[in-house]
């Protein structure tokens, strides 16, 4: 999966800029239009003047940036570019005082991004991972919103499935088979072996001979380690997730691994590595619980369609924030939060410090 993804050469991320949207593979929330950005950008907002940070107490100069967001699996930036256009437009004075850095381990993706992200100059700042020095020291004058849209699921995972006889998990690995790539049973190693999922209320007595769940420790570590360097602020995913009792759904015998290609939905996620996205449900429970052992305290864990309805609520009481909605706007705001499309399938979590 990692391979299939993220490979320099032959990554599905890698190779191109366009797969998302209309002409692309699949949709995001961030294609629908900018409403999504801005809403997201009227919460950072309002969360950092919560925290009682006001016009008077930012410091402009660049090693004392008071209002910090970094956002984690930017894409092509346009997610960014909504987010800081919200900001220099209606709120200047936070705008003034923001650092934007991007998480981007990719140099081709770091590209497509300064494009976008070009009007925005050295506001932006990239790291290659979460460990970057930039992020790591913390000023008592800071507020940090650290956030994905759409990454935890596309992190690899562990595939493993239930053997009925021996009453143990095995790894479902993946083998040549010809020209083409094949499932086949194998033992755990001993860190998976370690992380296995609990099947509750002693499911392991009626699971069936195969039935398959994704376990992602890459997920897991990337939660932790944002969780240690938030400092004060937020910590924000939204993505296509279950709560860990929902995976053992009948249902879902054959897990939640899948892969999308020119918007049409496939299981094979074996077919033509490189050429499909591949993702797999995200198990909120487990990123909580991650999270919470890290010291966070859990705010909120919702739909998507609650949260971002909490925050265009705001907006309708306090037309500062917005203006007057308009006909696009509304259209956006029903396809982002309906249920036969973002709305349902999305989970928001959110954590504090």
């Amino acid at each position: 999966m990692e391979l299939a993804l993220y490979c320099p050469d032959y990554g599905f991320y890698e190779k191109e800029s366009d797969t998302l949207g209309r002409h692309g593979h699949f949709q995001t929330s961030v294609n629908v239009g900018n409403l999504f950005g801005h809403l997201l950008a009227v919460q950072f907002a309002l969360w950092a003047e919560q925290f009682k940070i006001k016009s008077s107490d930012f410091k402009t100069d660049s090693a004392m940036v008071s209002l910090q967001i970094v956002e984690a699996g930017a894409h092509d930036g346009k997610l960014a570019a909504d987010v800081m256009g919200w900001f220099q437009s209606r709120r200047p004075e936070l705008f003034a005082a923001l650092q934007y850095f991007i998480i981007e381990p990719s140099c081709r993706r770091r590209k497509w991004q300064a494009v976008t992200l070009s009007p925005f100059g050295e506001r932006v700042v990239w790291c290659d991972s979460l460990d970057d020095k930039r992020l790591a020291g913390q000023h008592s004058d800071n507020f940090r919103i650290i956030f994905s849209n759409e990454l935890l699921d596309a992190m690899p995972v562990h595939r493993l499935g239930w053997d009925a006889k021996r009453k143990m998990w095995f790894e479902w690995g993946v083998r040549a088979e010809g020209d083409a790539f094949g499932w086949a049973r194998m033992e755990l190693p001993n860190e998976i072996s370690r992380s296995t999922p609990y099947a509750p209320n002693n499911l392991t007595a009626v699971l069936p001979d195969g039935f398959t769940i994704e376990i992602c420790p890459a997920a897991e570590t990337w939660w932790r380690d944002a969780a240690t360097i938030l400092g004060r602020g937020k910590l924000l995913t939204l993505d296509y997730g279950l709560t860990h009792e929902e995976f053992f759904a009948p249902h879902r015998a054959s897990g939640t691994l899948r892969g999308y290609h020119r918007h049409r939905h496939t299981d094979n996620v074996l077919d033509s590595p490189g050429e499909q996205d591949i993702t797999a449900h995200v198990n909120f429970s487990t990123i909580q619980q991650v999270g919470e052992r890290a010291g966070l305290r859990t705010e909120q864990f919702t739909s998507q369609t609650q949260f971002l309805t909490g925050i265009a609520t705001q907006t309708w009481r306090d037309t500062r924030l917005f203006g007057e909605w308009t006909p696009a706007m509304t259209r956006q705001f029903q396809t982002l939060t309906h249920p036969d499309h973002f709305g349902r399938a999305f989970k928001v979590l959110v954590q504090s410090k």
